[in-house]
């Protein structure tokens, strides 16, 4: 196993074969996004994602919670420094366009990943902390895991693309009754609702994210990529395109040295070695 330097203890990174681990750090916090965390997050996905030796990655949160979100006590030191800093406050179309690059670069980001990405909950989900878990590709979580939206509970509407990859999950009305009410949506009932796929013991997530992972790490890594792309593309363009866009990636999957691996692999009844060429 590697580690990977991020930048900061907020976050660790480890690769192990064809693995990256991501695990959000701040167990007091309940790993709540930081100042620290959050930028080395996008910057660690960015080079992940051009790392040819990774094939899919995991992000989990230290101790017994996945994500709180936004650090609410940090919110309230910042109105609290901004009373009596003589900065200016950003005006509203500058915070609406910061905003908008935040969100780029880490929900759009991780969401068009080229590799396979698993969201493993030990715990809470929570606001945007939620919005990195539905981002992800899939999602198992332990028994003790809870999902909410949580906006609501602070007076705000919503933001990292929670409304919207919700909304893909489980419908309009089943996402405006968890935005509208922010009530706490068990493991289970997450998974009835297609939220989860899977639901494990909380000493077993681990175990097994890191063997969902590598079976996936251990496919084809091109024609994973391809499956992303188009199982994307299938949420918000028609069929005409989306056939168009299959017939080129499975064309092109043809030409691989991966197929023809995969095929003199099923004719002399062993298993395959992708190399992802």
């Amino acid at each position: 196993m590697t580690r990977v330097d991020t930048g900061t203890d907020e976050l660790l990174c480890a690769i192990d074969g064809h693995v990256a681990t991501l695990t959000l750090n701040r167990p007091e916090k309940r790993n709540a996004l930081s100042d620290n965390l959050t930028p080395a997050l996008r910057q660690t996905l960015l080079n992940l994602d051009t790392d040819p030796t990774v094939r899919c990655v995991v992000i989990t949160g230290a101790g017994t919670a996945f994500c709180a979100g936004g650090d609410v006590s940090g919110m309230g030191a910042n109105r609290t420094t901004a009373a009596v800093s003589d900065a200016p406050r950003p005006s509203l179309d500058d915070a609406i366009r910061g905003l908008k690059h935040k969100q780029e670069t880490l929900t759009v980001r991780l969401h068009e990943l080229s590799k396979p990405t698993i969201a493993a909950l030990p715990g809470a989900a929570a606001g945007a902390g939620l919005s990195i878990a539905l981002a992800c590709d899939l999602r198992i979580a332990a028994d003790s895991a809870f999902i909410t939206t949580a906006y609501a509970n602070i007076g705000l509407s919503g933001d990292y693309g929670c409304s919207w990859l919700l909304t893909q999950l489980v419908g309009p009305a089943t996402a405006k009754e968890l935005f509208y009410t922010a009530r706490r949506v068990s493991a289970e009932e997450a998974r009835d609702l297609g939220i989860f796929n899977e639901v494990v013991p909380f000493a077993e997530l681990a175990a097994r994210a890191a063997e969902l992972a590598a079976t996936i790490a251990n496919g084809p890594p091109i024609a994973i990529r391809y499956m992303k792309e188009n199982l994307n593309r299938a949420m918000s363009a028609d069929l005409r395109t989306c056939l168009a866009m299959e017939a080129d990636r499975m064309v092109r999957c043809t030409r691989t040295e991966d197929h023809r691996e995969a095929v003199r692999a099923f004719l002399d009844k062993r298993v395959p070695e992708f190399k992802g060429v």
